[in-house]
């Protein structure tokens, strides 16, 4: 954590190294009532067996933290999983907490063994975990393929995206940081899994043009049909990029509102207009 990150203003940062099956989180867990469990192995590393550094990480190292969590006095654990458990796409209905499990990689994967992992410690130990599953993250700092996407915008170069008619759900970091913070606090968030989203689900033709909107520059699409982006993606090994752009991902986080009375502080506008601020500066 750098110097004069904001985070550093709530708090002692401790560093705890490795994450896994013997990490000491001793230190960290001191006085504390609950858990936000955010770290996790996101991307594959070069010359690793790939699943087997997915499960370290990111379900032997939560059942780790949720034990020590339990046995320190936590009463709470929330756990920041993915979308990603329940499939890549969505066909005519989209996601919910009723959809089943259909990890596609070994990322999925990995979130969907420690949803279960946590699950078992809850039942062993008595303590309160409460799961969210997000779609794409946005917000300051965004990194990946949303930035080279604003990247993109913020250029002006024209983009094939205006014949794109799908539906994708995200949602801007602070609104998932107000879902979290529900969570926290709600009594009926205890052993409970929610999607959570922006409310809004958008096409990937009217995220470029929302974006251009957002960063005050004109708007640049080419109404090129579908079958054609994708094969020419496929040419040129990109068949799986291509699907984030032209696939829809939507998702029907009304349990979170109904049970924890939740709704998103922020409009996809809003969101999309900080981060563009924070891009321009």
């Amino acid at each position: 954590m750098p110097p004069g990150d904001p985070l550093l203003q709530l708090g002692e940062a401790i560093v705890v190294g490795e994450i896994g099956p013997d990490s000491d989180w001793s230190r960290a867990l001191r006085d504390v009532s609950s858990v936000v469990h955010l770290a996790n192995l996101a991307h594959e590393m070069h010359g690793q067996a790939p699943l087997a550094r997915y499960l370290k990480v990111n379900v032997e190292g939560s059942r780790n933290l949720a034990r020590q969590a339990s046995a320190a006095g936590a009463k709470r654990l929330v756990y920041l999983s993915s979308v990603k458990v329940l499939g890549e796409r969505t066909a005519a209905a989209g996601f919910d907490e009723t959809s089943p499990a259909n990890p596609r990689d070994v990322y999925a994967q990995s979130k969907w063994q420690a949803e279960q992992a946590l699950r078992e410690v809850a039942g062993q130990t008595g303590l309160e975990v409460a799961i969210l599953r997000p779609p794409l993250v946005y917000g300051p700092g965004v990194r990946a393929n949303f930035l080279r996407l604003m990247r993109l915008v913020a250029r002006g170069l024209p983009l094939p995206l205006g014949a794109v008619t799908n539906r994708r759900s995200l949602v801007f970091v602070g609104n998932l940081t107000s879902a979290i913070e529900a969570c926290l606090y709600h009594p009926a968030a205890t052993g409970k899994t929610f999607l959570v989203s922006d409310g809004e689900a958008i096409s990937s033709a009217d995220l470029v043009r929302a974006l251009a909107s957002a960063l005050d520059v004109p708007v640049r699409l080419l109404a090129v049909p579908q079958p054609l982006l994708r094969a020419v993606a496929g040419l040129v090994g990109k068949s799986e990029e291509a699907g984030r752009l032209l696939d829809s991902l939507e998702i029907d986080d009304g349990l979170l509102r109904r049970e924890l009375d939740w709704s998103p502080p922020y409009s996809v506008a809003e969101g999309l207009g900080i981060t563009a601020q924070w891009f321009r500066e």
